[in-house]
C-alpha cells in the first residue's frame, strides 16, 4: 500500500480553526482544540486532513469534519460510536466493513450518512472510522449485510503517517 501523500499544506486562521472546533463539538458535544493551537490544513490522496500541533487529528469527507483514529484517541469522545464484538475486531482492523450481525451497541443520534467511529467492546478503543449505511435503530436491529462503510482503520496509511 502507498503512503498518503499530503499536498497544499496551509495554516488555518482563528476563524476557520474556531468554525472547525466548533463544528466538532456539535458532533461529540466536547471541547477540542483552540484558535491558540497551531492548526493546518492539507489535501490527501483520499480527503482533506487537518493537522493539530503537527498531529493528524482530523479529516474533512465529503465536506463533513471527523476526528481520525489519533483524535479520537487524544480527545476520548464519547458520542458516534459503534461497539463491535471482539470477533469482528481483526477485520475491521485490516480495513473492512462492519457488517450488522458484529455490532454489539450503537449511539441512538446516529442517521444514516454520518460519519462514526468504531470501538471494541472488550477495551472501548478506537479501531475505525466509517460512514454509517443506516440509522441507528436500523442498525441496532443486526440485519445481515454491511452497516458500516470502513474510510479509515487502523494499520492504514493515514494510522501509518509520521511514525
Amino acid at each position: 500500500m502507498a503512503d498518503i501523500r499530503i499536498k497544499k499544506r496551509k495554516r488555518m486562521r482563528e476563524k476557520e480553526v474556531k468554525q472547525l472546533a466548533t463544528d466538532l463539538k456539535q458532533l461529540f458535544t466536547k471541547d477540542f482544540f483552540t484558535e491558540k493551537d497551531v492548526v493546518d490544513i492539507a489535501e490527501s490522496t483520499d480527503f482533506d486532513v487537518i493537522f493539530v500541533n503537527g498531529d493528524i487529528l482530523c479529516i474533512i469527507y465529503e465536506g463533513k469534519p471527523f476526528l481520525t483514529i489519533r483524535g479520537l484517541l487524544a480527545y476520548k469522545p464519547e458520542t458516534r460510536s459503534v461497539t463491535v464484538d471482539m470477533g469482528a475486531v481483526p477485520y475491521v482492523t485490516n480495513g473492512a466493513d462492519v457488517m450488522g450481525p458484529g455490532i454489539v451497541d450503537v449511539d441512538s443520534s446516529v442517521k444514516e450518512g454520518d460519519l462514526v467511529w468504531i470501538k471494541d467492546v472488550k477495551n472501548g478503543v478506537p479501531l475505525a472510522v466509517g460512514v454509517a449505511l443506516y440509522d441507528a435503530i436500523r442498525i441496532k436491529s443486526k440485519e445481515k449485510g454491511r452497516a458500516i462503510k470502513t474510510i479509515h482503520n487502523v494499520g492504514d496509511k493515514l494510522w501509518r503517517y509520521g511514525e
